[in-house]
């Protein structure tokens, strides 16, 4: 085991190398703050995880300038149908079908800048990690686990031991980052509990090889197929080139699960048809709502699935864990570069917490759907009675499961209404309550609205890794050039753009907009207020403005 970082402090040491801890290492990486990368485990292989990077999770690596690596890389292709159906069995009759899902048709769409896109977890994470090996100070040590760790007032002591050698030594940081997933080490140690409900219900997941799966059932290409009967009620779909799927039955007892040897026959019966199944990988997993009773303890801050686990109906999980690395890395990187005030790392939970619980409220109603609790009498009967029971079913899915598979009022409507970092309106709402359909808002913590731009490119490639103060009336120069030259003098980094577009000065309804570094709007209006660039950085400890 090597570091270079072994005996002297380095400003971030990140446990756990999945999307969470990448996505922070690239925050970091960019902003040039050392950090020290930390996995235990060879995250090669199939093994079943996330399958959807969504529209806001792309949009990021598009700013990090890797959205087209994520795009070539895709197995199945951009173009792959994103359906999904309901059917009895896969060789049985249809229910009803749902035609471009999350988000994942790659034409362009004046809503976002990237797509949606259906891919295994592993092809993000490897992506992510080309990424991160190049960026000069980001150090990755693969193979190594945190044994203990000891923080005082200025800084974390981690014992790190190489999983092969056992070697043991000390590293110094100003903060630790546990990104190491639902059995978090770091959330153990801090002696952190995971609130809420424990055992929703009882699943699996099983990757296989199938040659010929797709062509044998009648109801052409999609991502997910649910398959409603009282045999084996599960979903499935295809993972990647190969043959390759996955599949996950429903609603079994607490505790059981099925062995390698008996998986083939379990398929068969869900799908109705007999092929020869290879089994590739198998993972037993309990659905739950629970959050960490608190996503920090000193200088140690959890992100991802080791602060907040949820039945993953609607694709939330991994993509809410980079979204927490992209909040929680500015902030980190302006307290370490001396412009904003160690108060701003309070915004995190307060900003990242209010996300969670909304997202949870949604993934707990859409479980209660799951292909299981959607079985009736008679569904799978050829018979007038069937066909019935059958419309029936279709009639309840078409109700309910849009907010599931076309959630993007939760993937870019959700807002830090309420966080003492922006600067709202009177009349802003202090807390986020998702509409049924994504609506851009420039409001004061809600995601900047996106537009296309005449030359083709997106108004968030405009933005840099600081704060952009966007000018939409030429009237409104000189408070943006006093803004900057305040930023200038605080060492904010701070960049003012002009545009003369009155589509872009009417989607934002102020002259003057600013916009954080994790392209949230900041404040918006038109004279920009006394204590702005306080507020946004952390130097306020309210929203009344009151200072430190």
């Amino acid at each position: 085991m090597t570091s270079e970082h072994s005996n002297r402090e380095l400003p971030v040491v990140i446990v756990g190398a999945g999307p969470a801890g990448l996505s922070l290492a690239i925050e970091l990486g960019r902003r040039s703050i050392p950090c020290v990368l930390i996995e235990r485990n060879d995250r090669a292989g199939v093994a079943p995880r996330a399958k959807l990077t969504n529209v806001r999770t792309r949009e990021h690596l598009r700013r990090w300038g890797i959205a087209d690596r994520l795009r070539d890389a895709s197995p199945l292709g951009v173009d792959y149908p994103a359906n999904v159906i309901f059917v009895t069995k896969l060789a049985g009759p249809l229910i009803t079908r749902f035609e471009d899902t999350y988000s994942c048709q790659p034409a362009s769409n004046p809503l976002y800048s990237e797509h949606a896109q259906w891919i295994p977890q592993y092809k993000l994470e490897t992506t992510l990690l080309e990424h991160v090996s190049t960026l000069p100070c980001v150090e990755i040590l693969m193979g190594i686990e945190v044994v203990s760790f000891e923080q005082n007032e200025f800084s974390v002591n981690v014992r790190i031991r190489d999983v092969a050698t056992y070697a043991e030594k000390v590293i110094s940081a100003v903060f630790m980052v546990g990104a190491d997933g639902a059995r978090s080490t770091i959330r153990e140690m801090s002696a952190i509990e995971m609130v809420g409900t424990y055992g929703l219900s009882n699943n699996y997941n099983t990757i296989f090889e199938a040659p010929g799966l797709d062509q044998a059932h009648p109801h052409g290409p999609a991502i997910q197929s649910w398959q409603v009967n009282a045999d084996v009620p599960s979903t499935m779909g295809p993972m990647d080139v190969g043959d390759r799927w996955f599949f996950m039955p429903m609603g079994l007892a607490m505790g059981g699960r099925f062995t390698d040897e008996e998986m083939p026959d379990v398929i068969r019966r869900a799908t109705g048809i007999d092929l020869p199944y290879r089994i590739l990988s198998s993972d037993a997993w309990v659905a739950s709502r629970l959050l960490a009773a608190r996503y920090r303890s000193g200088r140690v801050f959890l992100v991802g699935d080791a602060c907040h686990l949820h039945p993953p109906f609607g694709g939330h999980g991994m993509n809410m864990g980079v979204g927490d690395s992209v909040d929680l890395g500015w902030k980190l990187a302006a307290v370490l570069q001396g412009w904003g005030d160690p108060a701003l790392l309070d915004s995190y939970e307060a900003e990242r917490r209010r996300v969670h619980e909304r997202v949870m409220d949604d993934t707990e109603i859409n479980h209660k759907t799951a292909p299981n609790q959607l079985v009736r009498a008679g569904i799978e009967e050829d018979s007038v009675a069937g066909e019935a029971v059958r419309a029936d079913v279709a009639r309840l899915v078409r109700e309910v499961k849009p907010r599931e598979f076309y959630g993007l009022n939760l993937v870019l409507g959700y807002s830090y209404f309420g966080s003492s970092i922006i600067v709202r309106d009177e009349d802003d709402p202090t807390e986020w309550v998702p509409g049924p359909e994504y609506i851009p808002s420039a409001r004061a913590g809600s995601l900047a609205p996106h537009q296309w731009l005449a030359d083709g490119s997106s108004l968030y490639d405009k933005f840099g890794d600081g704060f952009t103060m966007l000018v939409l009336d030429p009237a409104s120069r000189t408070e943006a050039a006093e803004a900057a030259e305040q930023a200038d003098a605080a060492g904010i980094p701070f960049d003012a753009i002009e545009f003369d577009d009155p589509v872009l000065r009417a989607l934002y309804g102020a002259p003057l907009a600013l916009i954080r570094p994790d392209q949230h709007v900041a404040w918006r209006g038109d004279a920009v207020p006394t204590d702005l660039l306080k507020t946004v950085t952390g130097h306020h400890t309210s929203l009344t403005g009151e200072a430190k």
